[in-house]
């Protein structure tokens, strides 16, 4: 489904939208309400309702970005990560929550024995992350304990998340995170909003069918080594309030999701996707992430190599954005240093020959 970007003021002004859609036929669609905007589907009458409220439609909001695994056996690739990131649907690699990144596994056309430059962060909930490693059947090991390689060495650092101090339905997955199962998400998504506005304090509140999901951003929740009073202060009021409205908190299904690229050359490997993405860059020293400033599509960092591996990926990415912005993006990426390497459909490589491929999306309607 295709989507769109409205520019809000605050996240009281996306929960108006969210309580006229509500009204929709059908129940609230999938809406990703933030700080300062909102992502809904590009439904008929949606766009109509927005423009009511005084929301401003924001092209640069729309763009997704997800992963391909190229393998010599697919099947059982596909279901180690299937099990590695908690992604049941039986019709391939999707969050069932349609929050984070899609993955795809395609036939691999020639071996390629070495290590990927690129690699796969999940966090999730500790009994979750016991029961992969048990269904896996593999030992975790790396530098921190925690990385899981598939049948064709592709890697996950699959980590497993804690409680948050202080609360009693909100998990640290990197990102402080709490879900709500609901088939009414209007009141609580208003009184979340109004909570977040009043603390000055950005969330990431995802409207499901299934109910919602409130989520921090990664590390947004923290103070140094140790959790923010004042996020505290505000996961205990949305506590409160869910508990107010009936509902119990289930963050089970949740998980954090990110990707690293190793370089031998980091700021000009990272320049590229930073301008490729239109991403902004973290301002805490020693780290490397980039995100994106609307908070819809995976952190990225950077990792120094010490020697370079001349091997392509058996993983690289795929950036969809509308059909009337691919050619100015892959200009993008040529200009941010990247190579041309097909136009069918476009595939770009980036400084040290991490691939994306760059597709079209349907334009939104005016609807």
């Amino acid at each position: 489904m295709t989507t769109a970007w409205y520019d809000a003021p605050s996240h009281a002004a996306g929960a108006a939208l969210v309580a006229r859609l509500a009204e929709f036929p059908g129940g609230t669609p999938d809406v990703d309400l933030r700080a300062r905007g909102v992502r809904v589907p590009t439904a008929e009458g949606i766009a109509g309702v927005a423009r009511e409220l005084g929301l401003v439609a924001n092209p640069a909001g729309a763009q997704s970005l997800g992963v391909v695994i190229e393998a010599a056996e697919p099947a059982a690739v596909r279901t180690f990560w299937q099990t590695a990131l908690g992604y049941e649907r039986p019709d391939g690699l999707d969050d069932p929550l349609r929050r984070d990144p899609k993955f795809a596994v395609r036939r691999l056309e020639e071996p390629r024995p070495l290590r990927n430059r690129i690699h796969v962060d999940v966090v999730r909930p500790s009994a979750a992350v016991d029961e992969a490693r048990a269904v896996t059947g593999r030992e975790p090991s790396g530098a921190y304990g925690v990385m899981l390689p598939d049948d064709e060495g592709n890697e996950v650092d699959l980590v497993p998340g804690d409680p948050l101090p202080g609360t009693t339905d909100w998990l640290a997955l990197f990102a402080a995170m709490t879900f709500y199962p609901t088939s009414s998400p209007a009141q609580l998504v208003t009184k979340v909003a109004e909570l977040a506005d009043a603390a000055g304090i950005p969330l990431m509140i995802d409207v499901r069918a299934e109910g919602v999901v409130l989520d921090s951003g990664k590390d947004q929740w923290e103070d140094g080594d140790s959790a923010d009073p004042n996020f505290v202060a505000l996961a205990t009021q949305v506590e409160a309030a869910a508990k107010d409205l009936g509902l119990r908190a289930d963050p089970a299904r949740l998980r954090f999701v990110q990707f690293g690229i190793d370089a031998v050359d980091v700021p000009a490997v990272r320049a590229f996707w930073l301008t490729l993405l239109g991403y902004a860059e973290d301002a805490r020293p020693h780290l490397t992430d980039i995100y994106d400033p609307r908070r819809l599509n995976p952190v990225l960092f950077f990792q120094e190599l010490e020697e370079p591996r001349r091997q392509r990926n058996r993983i690289h990415f795929e950036l969809d954005v509308p059909e009337d912005a691919v050619a100015e993006r892959v200009e993008t990426a040529l200009q941010a240093g990247g190579r041309l390497l097909d136009e069918k459909p476009y595939l770009v490589a980036d400084p040290e020959g991490n691939e994306v491929v760059i597709g079209a999306r349907k334009t939104c309607p005016s609807t």
